[in-house]
């Protein structure tokens, strides 16, 4: 999945499929987040007043972020610790400056075979050597302690691990959790540690932000997801100060700052955090429940393993020989959305969100069940 060397020259699979086909899909049953929300309803979950934003002086913010949302991400996650908390624009922006700041050539970075695309990118583009790893090798140290000291080398200078895991929502149980902090502190290595969907877990408690415990930790944060205000374009990352501070070489030669209107929503945001995930995370249940009655009744048609947190899924269609086509033939028969898993590096399966509206997604299985039935995605 990394060897491919013109992947700095090429748009993401992802971002690409999304910026030709989301416009003309009538339901998306593709995403890895919940619902968003409008302007209106994150006001009264969050109690922003209309005219609260009225005093901001439309100035400019600081580089780190405001304080009073520095503070507020790290009041939720990292035990107050704001000095470890940078706001940026989306978790992508954090993703660039961090890595990017951390990696030099010739670094060995362990990951597994199957990531977001960003945090692939900025370690071949430091000409890094990088360990690509199936995710079973990650997840089996709940059950083998010493797969990770299989996994990761003496000699490694990041792990780059995304759990819940997109696209396939799979997570570490807290014995594995455990053992891949206690491993990369004994190579001295730095966790990377994606953690977009972390608020949503079926399978247990939610994990903790590893930097709580391995100060070389960075991990990355989004309203976009598990919040459902994508369009806020805000993300951060919790790391060493040190780190932080020598990433403004790059910020100050690209975004600078977050607007400060934007940055106070967030702040309401984030102080009212289980206000606004929780709606997503009961309405992604229900939808959950109806995709394990679903896929049970088309067995022999899908597979899958089903997700322990986050609100997508990897499906298999053992019959599908062309996703690419199978989701195109969806979206032009039915205008029902999903990515094909080409995106990650896997043929023959596709990316299925669980986290928006009830009948949006119960119709997006019945168009499913109909190709799937007709035979659709074959190579011609």
């Amino acid at each position: 999945m990394y060897s491919n060397s013109t992947l700095s020259e090429k748009p993401p699979v992802l971002e690409e499929w999304y910026r030709r086909h989301l416009d003309r899909a009538k339901r998306d049953i593709s995403s890895s987040g919940v619902s968003p929300y409008t302007y209106a309803e994150m006001r009264r979950l969050t109690g922003l007043g209309a005219t609260d934003l009225d005093d901001i002086l439309v100035d400019d913010s600081t580089s780190q972020g405001s304080p009073e949302l520095r503070q507020a991400i790290a009041d939720r996650y990292l035990a107050g610790r704001a000095e470890r908390v940078m706001v940026t624009h989306g978790s992508s922006e954090a993703i660039a400056l961090t890595l990017a700041t951390l990696l030099r050539p010739d670094n060995l970075v362990v990951l597994p075979d199957m990531l977001y695309h960003a945090l692939v990118h900025y370690p071949e583009l430091a000409d890094c050597r990088l360990r690509s790893l199936p995710l079973d090798d990650f997840t089996a140290a709940g059950t083998d302690p010493a797969a990770m000291d299989r996994a990761i080398p003496p000699d490694t200078r990041a792990v780059i691990v995304n759990f819940p895991h997109n696209p396939t929502g799979a997570t570490l149980t807290p014995a594995a959790y455990r053992r891949l902090i206690d491993r990369v502190r004994e190579v001295g290595a730095v966790l990377v540690w994606d953690a977009a969907t972390a608020e949503i877990s079926w399978s247990g408690p939610v994990l903790p932000d590893p930097g709580l415990e391995h100060p070389d930790t960075i991990s990355y944060g989004t309203f976009s997801k598990a919040f459902g205000l994508p369009g806020l374009r805000v993300g951060w990352c919790t790391a060493p100060p040190e780190l932080i501070e020598r990433s403004f070489a790059l910020r100050d030669r690209s975004t600078l700052f977050l607007s400060p209107i934007v940055e106070a929503i967030a702040t309401a945001a984030m102080r009212s955090a289980d206000a606004l995930v929780e709606p997503g995370r009961e309405r992604a249940r229900g939808n959950l429940a109806v995709l394990e009655r679903w896929v049970a009744e088309h067995e022999g048609l899908v597979s899958w393993k089903p997700p322990q947190g986050g609100v997508c899924c990897l499906l298999e269609l053992p019959g599908v020989t062309d996703s690419e086509r199978f989701c195109l033939e969806l979206l032009e028969q039915d205008g029902t959305l999903l990515v094909p898993g080409t995106a990650f590096g896997r043929e023959g399966t596709v990316r299925l969100g669980f986290g928006g509206g009830e009948k949006d997604f119960t119709d997006g299985l019945a168009s499913l069940s109909r190709l799937l039935r007709a035979g659709g995605g074959t190579r011609r």
